[in-house]
Parts: structure tokens; sequence; C-alpha cells
């Protein structure tokens, strides 16, 4: 497009070496993988390419049917070249981030002719909290988040065209792409948000030309690209999991009104009368999870309140000028029905964008991380509200009402940062180091409750257990209010750009104090150090059992290699559904058939927490116990 300010290399070298400082050096060696979706995901990987399968995905050697492909791609390719390691676990998640950024700077220098909006909203998505911390975990949401700008960047530079001009088929056939993408990375809701977001706009903004507008998108050619990318996968896995037996289908109670969806109940499984992946990935893991009806029921949801509240801390610290750069937002020209500029178009789009997908999962079960996709649309609209404070400083205008606005703002953030400073302090001199090793899991306080958060295991730490954070603490607390109070002694002087890059460097500091945290609290959410004990001494034919869901031990099998490990009371979870199935292998263990293996000569390593040993024929012998896990054996160390 025609007049568009290119990208300053400056801004290039900025984000290139800011995200390799924080996406692509510490953060792919440490901490370990942990247990849980980012060691199980790191393990499907693996096994893709050991059983030489890109179609059908496993955990464990069990059929793992709830999840779109893309990331076990990702990462299986990175495992091939480069060995199968933390790091090249974490590489192809790293470099989505990259190509997120750069794309949300191009799209914001676009759209509003700004080459510093660009480099202002890229900045705050890179240095946002929730960025940064959901990519500690190994889960697509962040590719999600680039698939959605990618369309919704490839439709605004469609919508730009007037109804006379013809609509550039590269753009539709991106947009086609980029929906595909998506499908491939987290299903149906790569196709509900983009075309939602869509269908939204040119309904506010078009009226009755809705339809006309919509044909003049060229959805035929979407549509192919869209079917020529993402239907081969679907068909394959479909071909290759047919349902087995005769499962029962769906029943309802006959109940219509209120929630008439409440009413069905859907028959769990039994061993060779199972779905296939048709019905368990598109009805139940798409359909019933969205009404709270998927089976099994292992999950929890976010509280509603808690879940919009999230929001402002994954924006930290520039949620503190979300108000603002909403409030740009034109809804009060809709509402008059006043006419739209290019650049409120824009807004508009922005807005329905990073909205749709906070209102969608309102009313379906959530975690924290489902606000992630909103977060390149505020990181936009923030970046253009704070590149027009600079303009208006710039440009000495009086009054400044944009530059009240962000003092305001300014101000909120340093009494934020100061009583946050303030508790870091508390427990930096009401607590003292350790002497010597140890272990953290024996200073928490455990609210197993608090668990269905993705880091609801952090909900346990108390005053003993602060000791171990002491330098996560300092960091934190200098940044938070050393932040604050840099940024507004610049604004003060008329310096907002100045204010920003120094916000932008506490924003940076407290990310790199939680990824001290999140290393020192590791081990308890990680059985690597049991997996490296194991190891010194393991020999082919040897049996691991985990006593609870695969889960909670699953980066046993990543470092271990390990596709066959056995699973005592914890038949539920990931590999639940999988093991109906007539080839899934038979790793399930009662506490009749421990006993008996017990006695065996084959050694066994059993996995469990301390408080949670099974009744055992023999003494066991402990190997080694690190986070509130041990490892213990029925035979002596070798």
């Amino acid at each position: 497009m025609h007049g568009m300010p290119q990208r300053p290399r400056k801004t290039l070298h900025i984000l290139g070496w800011l995200w390799f400082a924080f996406y692509c050096s510490f953060a792919l060696i440490s901490p370990p993988l942990l247990d849980d979706a980012d060691s199980v995901h790191a393990e499907v990987a693996r096994e893709m390419i050991v059983r030489h399968d890109w179609i059908t995905l496993h955990a464990n050697g069990i059929r793992y049917l709830e999840k779109a492909p893309l990331l076990y791609w990702s990462m299986a390719a990175s495992m091939r070249l480069m060995g199968v390691h933390t790091e090249t676990a974490r590489l192809p998640l790293a470099l989505y981030t990259l190509a997120l950024l750069l794309l949300v700077e191009r799209f914001t220098r676009e759209a509003f002719r700004s080459a510093r909006a660009g480099l202002y909203a890229a900045m705050i998505l890179l240095s946002s909290f929730g960025l940064f911390i959901f990519t500690r975990i190994l889960i697509p949401d962040a590719m999600v988040c680039l698939w959605y700008v990618l369309a919704l960047w490839a439709f605004w530079r469609m919508e730009a065209y007037a109804f006379d001009q013809c609509v550039p088929w590269r753009s539709a056939a991106i947009f086609g792409a980029a929906c595909a993408l998506n499908v491939l990375t987290k299903g149906l809701i790569g196709l509900v948000f983009p075309v939602g977001t869509i269908t939204i706009y040119l309904a506010l903004t078009r009226g009755r030309g809705v339809w006309r507008r919509a044909a003049q998108l060229r959805p035929l050619l979407t549509l192919t690209v869209l079917l020529a990318i993402a239907a081969p996968w679907h068909i394959a896995i479909a071909h290759a999991n047919p349902s087995q037996g005769q499962p029962h289908g769906m029943q309802h109670a006959g109940r219509l009104f209120p929630f008439f969806w409440r009413g069905w109940s859907v028959p769990e499984p039994t061993w060779g009368h199972v779905h296939g992946w048709t019905w368990f990935y598109f009805v139940n893991e798409h359909v019933l999870r969205y009404l709270d009806l998927r089976v099994p029921r292992d999950y929890d949801t976010v509280p509603l309140a808690l879940f919009w509240g999230l929001l402002l801390v994954w924006l930290m610290p520039w949620s503190a000028f979300l108000p603002q750069a909403l409030a740009a937002v034109p809804l009060r020209k809709l509402l008059f029905r006043a006419r739209l500029g290019a650049q409120d178009r824009t807004m508009l789009l922005l807005g329905i964008a990073a909205l749709l997908p906070l209102v969608f999962f309102s009313f379906s079960t959530r975690q924290e991380y489902y606000v992630l996709p909103a977060l390149p649309f505020l990181a936009m609209l923030l970046g253009r509200w704070l590149e027009r404070e600079t303009v208006e400083a710039d440009a000495g205008t009086a009054p400044a009402p944009l530059h009240r606005a962000a003092m305001r703002s300014t101000v909120a953030l340093l009494i934020f940062g100061a009583l946050a400073a303030l508790v870091c302090a508390y427990f930096l001199l009401h607590t003292t180091a350790p002497v010597g090793p140890v272990d953290l899991a024996s200073l928490l306080k455990q609210n197993p409750g608090d668990y269905a958060l993705s880091f609801g295991h952090f909900l346990d730490l108390n005053a003993r257990a602060m000791a171990l954070f002491r330098l996560p603490l300092a960091i934190a607390g200098v940044a938070l209010f050393g932040g604050a109070l840099a940024a507004w002694w610049a604004r003060r002087d008329w310096n907002p750009h100045a204010a920003n890059m120094l916000l932008l460097s506490a924003a940076l500091a407290f990310l790199l104090a939680a990824h001290v945290g999140l290393t020192t609290f590791s081990p308890v959410l990680t059985s690597f150090q049991l997996s490296q004990a194991i190891s010194r001494q393991i020999q082919p034919g040897e049996i691991i059992i985990v006593n609870d869901e695969y889960e909670a031990g699953s980066s046993l099998g990543f470092y271990l290699r390990r596709a066959d490990i056995h699973i005592l009371h914890g038949h539920s979870a990931n590999l639940w559904y999988g093991s109906f199935f007539t080839d899934a292998p038979p790793i399930w263990e009662d506490d009749l058939t421990l006993r008996a293996r017990w006695l065996t000569t084959q050694r066994i390593y059993l996995w469990t927490a301390p408080d949670k040993l099974p009744y055992l024929p023999v003494k066991p012998y402990l190997v080694a116990e690190s986070g509130g896990k041990m490892i213990v054996s029925n035979q002596p160390n070798r």
C-alpha cells in the first residue's frame, strides 16, 4: 500500500535484541520443562518423531486426540533438526513470538501511519507479563495470537479498498491461510475469532451493505486456501481414528428451559467401544467443552471476575493507560451514526478483536491464558494512544488533555509501585536466606483447591517460603517503584517518550524477576531432578510407575525418553479417552498389581507424593526426593 511509513532499522534492532534477550536466551534453557501441559506437549512431539506418525498424536504411547497439530509439528521439526532437548522444544514458540511482535509492529505502523506507534505497540506486547509468562509453558496460545493478528491485518488491507475497487487476491489468500493455520493450531476457535470480529465490524459499519461487502472480499478464494491448508490433516486423522465397537450417544433428560443444554448427559466410553476422532475432537473438545459438558470432567474454570480482572495483570504496567486507549474507540460516533474515518474504523476493528475473546469465554469454561488473544490488539490501541500523547507533547499543545490523562495514570502506577515495593521490602526485612540446601516444598502450605489455575501452585507461598525468593523480590520492588517514579519524573518534564522507555525498562526488569522466581519455584512444578536421579541407574525393562495422573509426573517421560510409564490411581485427564481404544498399551495399575510387581525381581521406580505413598509389601528404598515428590524402589540403589 502506498504512502505507508517504512520500519526504521532502529526499531528492528530494538525488537530483535529485546526478543533475543528475554525470549530466546535464558528463557529457552531454564527452568526445566514443567509437569503437566509443558512436558506433555513436548513428549507428544518427541513421540511423533519416534513413531514416525505425523497424523495421530500420542502421549505415553496412547492416542492423544484432543489437540490440533501445528505446535507439535513445529516442536518435532525442531527436535528432528537439533536433537531432543529442552531448548529445541521451546525454540519454535519463541520464533512464533518474534513473528507476532514484528507483525504487530507492522500492523500498527501501517494502520496509524506512525513508526513510533508501531514501536510502542510491539514493545508493550513484548514486555507484557501475560505474553511472557504464558510462553514459559508449551501451549499454543501465542500462536493463536499470531494467526488472529495476521488474519485481521489481511482483512484491514482489503477493507482499505473502496466499494468500486477490486480487493487484492493476495490479502484474501493471506486471510484464508491465517485462518487455516489457526485451525491447525487450536481448532475451530481459529475461525470463530477472525470471522466473528469481521462479521460484527461489517454489521456495525456497513449496515444493509454487509452482504455486498462480504461478496467483494473474495470469499471463494479465501475458502479454497483455507481448505487446501487445513482439510488434509483433518481428513487423514479422521480416517486413521474411526470409532470402535458400539459407543453410546448423548442423552437428554427432557428439560428445555432455562439452559436447555444442561439436560444433556454424555455416556462415558468403555474399552473397545469408543467414538472416533471426529466425534471426540469436534463434539467433545469444542461444543461440549464450551457448554461445560465435556468428558472426562477433569477440569475447572476460572471465576469470571478473576478472568476479566487478570487482564490488568497480564498487561502490567501498561494497563494503567488502558482506560484512555479504550476510550478512543469511536463508540459514541457509532451510537450517533456519525461518519467514521479510516482511523476510526481501524480503532473499531481493533476494539472488537480485543473484546470478542473475552466475551466469548465469559460464557464457557475458561483458563487465565484464554485472554491472550486480546493482548496484541490492546497493545496496538495502547501504542496508538501513547504515540498521540508524544505528538501532543512535541507540538507543545495547550491545553494538553492527553498529557494530563497520562500523568494521572502514571501517578496511579506510582502509588501501586510504592505499595508493591513496601510488600517486597517487608518480606526482605522479615526473612533471612536459609543456610544450606532447602526443599521449597517443605516450606509451602498446600492449597489443592487453587490448582485449577495455571499457576495455582504459587498460591501455596507463605512468609517462610518467601525467604527463598529474596532476589526476585528485590528486583520486582525496585522495578515497580523505581520505574514508575522515573516515568512520572520524565512525564512531569514533558518528555513522554523517555517516560515510556523508562517504563519499558521497568517492565523488562519485572519479567526478569518473574523468570528468576519461576526458576526458584520450578522444583515444585517439575520432576526433572527426579528424572536425573533415575537416569543414572535405570536399565531397559525396568518399570516407572506414577502414583497419580500421568500429568503429575509427565516430565519423567520426556527427560527419560520413555513412552511406557505406568499409572497408579490416575486413570483420568489427557490419557483417559485414548485408553479405551484397543491398541492402548496396558499401563494402568491398581493396588493389587502394584503389590504383585513389588515382590518380583523386576525393578520398579515409584513416583509419589510422600503423603500418598501406597501400602507396599516390602519396605521401599528411597532413590531421590525433590519438590514434594519422591522416587522409591523395590530394590536398593545401584
